[in-house]
């Protein structure tokens, strides 16, 4: 660790949210260089890969007719193979191209409300996956769609940003730090102490924040998705965010939330996304075939259940205080 190591806390508004770095440095560390380069990398990912803003490449890509090769940026050419290659391997239940059934739900740019019309009409549309309908050329950085798609990379951007916002400070000399994103999180080295850094896994709950646990983290990441931040009720039935393809609509099962832990948070972004649409049995299933770190909470007639996969989070524990508050669902 660099001599006389002083704590610094660095944060900004991106994406309709913030970001956060804790770090360690020297005194001979440029605390306004890293502010300005890490608000400039997660803003360089919003630029690329929002759906919120209609000039971004992600909507470029979204408004060229199916057959048409569109130039992509080297940063969306990879968020967007990731999200393929995690499609794949879940077997759809991860999936980029559910833009029109996210705005139809009342949960993208388009609207706040659900649009009956538009959703009884998704329900009845034949919907391969993105990874049989999106094809990328990674050598020339172009993509073409060989069906009418609207891409939403809400499950995985903000993991990626993570991601580069540690490779930032490692370019910057900064080798022990916790960076985050809306609670997604990685961490780098350790406290001064030589003790890891300790994250709050945010229990399910739709009226309050507070943790349900806290793990340990060296060198990895953890993501969560959820089904308690983001919703709309219609009558008397609650529908979360997080759609599922061979549903034609949000996902419908008991998990509350899944955590991951990965070693970059763009994986544990994508997969807590997949796990949670597979739901307990099929989820559980997978996560312990693939040796994944993973932590489902079921909701039942008598409160909430973990099922923990992998030895992280059969660790986990109520204690010590955490450095962050993360892991809240995406």
């Amino acid at each position: 660790m660099s001599t006389d190591p002083k704590r610094q806390a660095l944060n900004g508004a991106t994406m309709g949210t913030r970001w956060s770095a804790l770090l360690y440095a020297g005194g001979g560390a440029d605390i306004a260089a890293l502010q300005a380069a890490l608000a400039d990398t997660v803003d360089r990912v919003d630029r690329q890969m929002s759906t919120w803003k209609p000039d971004s490449d992600l909507m470029r890509l979204n408004r060229a007719a199916p057959g048409a090769w569109v130039h992509v940026p080297d940063e969306l050419m990879f968020v967007l193979a990731r999200g393929l290659e995690v499609g794949r391997a879940s077997g759809g239940a991860f999936d980029i191209g559910l833009g029109d059934l996210v705005d139809a739900w009342g949960f993208g740019s388009a609207g706040t409300a659900p649009d009956a019309a538009a959703i009884r009409s998704l329900l009845r549309r034949e919907r391969p996956p993105a990874h049989e309908v999106l094809e990328l050329d990674a050598a020339a950085l172009r993509a073409r769609k060989h069906a009418s798609l609207k891409l939403d990379l809400s499950g995985i951007a903000k993991g990626f940003g993570v991601d580069q916002m540690m490779d930032v400070l490692q370019a910057h000399g900064i080798d022990h730090a916790l960076v985050g994103l809306d609670g997604e999180l990685k961490a780098r080295g350790c406290r001064p102490d030589g003790a890891p850094w300790v994250v709050a896994v945010e229990k399910p709950d739709y009226d309050a924040r507070s943790p349900i646990g806290v793990i340990a983290l060296r060198d990895a990441a953890v993501a969560t998705s959820g089904d308690y931040r983001h919703w709309v009720d219609v009558g008397q039935t609650r529908f979360s965010h997080t759609m599922d393809r061979s549903r034609g609509g949000p996902a419908s099962n008991a998990i509350a939330s899944v955590s991951v832990v990965a070693r970059r948070c763009i994986d544990a972004d994508a997969w807590a996304t997949a796990l949670l649409v597979l739901g307990q049995a099929d989820g559980a299933a997978l996560a312990m075939k693939r040796g994944m770190d993973a932590l489902f909470i079921a909701r039942t007639a008598d409160g909430l259940i973990e099922i923990p996969v992998g030895a992280v989070f059969q660790e986990h524990r109520r204690r010590p205080e955490p450095d962050a508050r993360g892991a809240r669902a995406a």
